[in-house]
């Protein structure tokens, strides 16, 4: 009786946390839902519907651009763009680098520094597409055309408000090296 109890407990706490997250599983690949991939090639073609005999809503021509996959269905995954495009895209379209793209509310150019809330280093305009290499919290270690700084999550399309990833274990470190300099 204890085990039932025990194995109960965490099957709804697991399905309590699924619920919380606002996340789900794709059925296709079982990875959460939404997420961020981007594109592979500089020829990717957005269509209505699930197979290649619906017709193409638009062809994306920018390799490496950003797109949010909010569901599946066998090889085919229903796709968000940041001008909020939809529709649907073959697996095979995607890779997953993680790309973002350069937003902002004003015109003046976004400021990248040398570490979260550091020195600014660059600048860098509106809707430019930036390599994703690593997110903190709040900010976002990118790379464009070789340069390399952190940017605060609001200024950029492509991950979600508390999502962390490729994070060293040992970033608590660099933390707090940061805030003794």
């Amino acid at each position: 009786m204890k085990v039932f109890i025990y194995f109960t407990f965490i099957c709804l706490s697991v399905a309590y946390y699924n619920f919380a997250n606002g996340k789900s599983i794709g059925q296709s690949t079982g990875y959460e839902l939404p997420r961020y991939v981007s594109l592979k090639s500089n020829e990717s073609n957005l269509r209505v519907g699930d197979s290649k005999d619906y017709p193409k809503v638009l062809t994306y021509i920018i390799e490496n651009f950003p797109i949010e996959i909010t569901n599946e269905y066998q090889q085919w995954r229903e796709v968000k763009d940041i001008n909020g495009n939809q529709g649907w895209m073959h697996e095979s379209l995607f890779q997953g680098d993680r790309y973002g793209i350069i937003k902002n509310n004003h015109s003046e150019p976004t400021q990248i520094f040398d570490k979260p809330k550091g020195t600014i280093v660059w600048k860098i305009g509106d809707r430019n597409i930036v390599k994703i290499n690593k997110c903190l919290k709040s900010w976002c270690h990118i790379n464009f055309d070789g340069a390399r700084g952190w940017i605060n999550k609001v200024n950029i399309w492509g991950t979600y408000k508390e999502e962390e990833f490729n994070i060293p274990f040992f970033q608590s470190i660099i933390n707090l090296y940061w805030k003794l300099i």
